[in-house]
């Protein structure tokens, strides 16, 4: 892992893997790197809706994602094409590793949704984490991963919401 920073400006490539398997690969933009912290700034890579009924990603959203080489989640701000705010994706994952712009961010099924207003927050996917397996397979990486759930609920329900850890 790499903890050489990457330029503002260069590009990169995010890797999302699942079980071992790469889910989807795509091209975004260094917007800073300090070195600890990863931010990129990717369109919605898919040509269709992705409807999850609580937000709807779409063909024009942009997303501005945080990625931390030493916590255990990424933080995707979620803007529509008219750069209005529709809310904040969070995904529970090992640090990302970063090598030759390719930062890539290592599913662990647990998700969290905050809608732009803070009203929503959303425990996601917890099914599908129990049934993976993690918590028999790597019991740390299971403790882990709930932590750093349970941290985000808690910062995402607190005044400010999100906003100071991505400031």
């Amino acid at each position: 892992m790499s903890t050489t920073p990457l330029p503002p400006g260069a590009p990169a490539s995010v890797r999302l893997v699942k079980a071992g398997r790469e889910k989807v690969s795509y091209p975004a933009t260094v917007v800073a790197d300090d070195g600890v912290r990863v931010t990129v700034t990717a369109p919605w890579s898919l040509p269709h809706v992705r409807d999850f009924g609580f937000v709807r990603f779409e063909p024009g959203d942009l997303f501005t994602e945080h990625y931390w080489r030493d916590r255990w989640y990424a933080v995707k701000e979620v803007r529509d094409a008219r750069g209005v705010a529709k809310g904040w994706y969070c995904d529970i994952t090992r640090p990302v590793a970063v090598a030759d712009g390719v930062l890539t961010s290592e599913d662990l099924d647990l998700d969290l949704w905050v809608s732009a207003d803070g009203t929503e927050v959303l425990r996601l996917d917890e099914d599908e984490f129990a049934a993976s397996g993690l918590a028999a397979r790597d019991p740390d990486a299971a403790r882990r991963a709930v932590r750093a759930l349970d941290e985000l609920e808690a910062l995402a329900r607190r005044d400010g919401g999100l906003a100071p850890l991505l400031g």
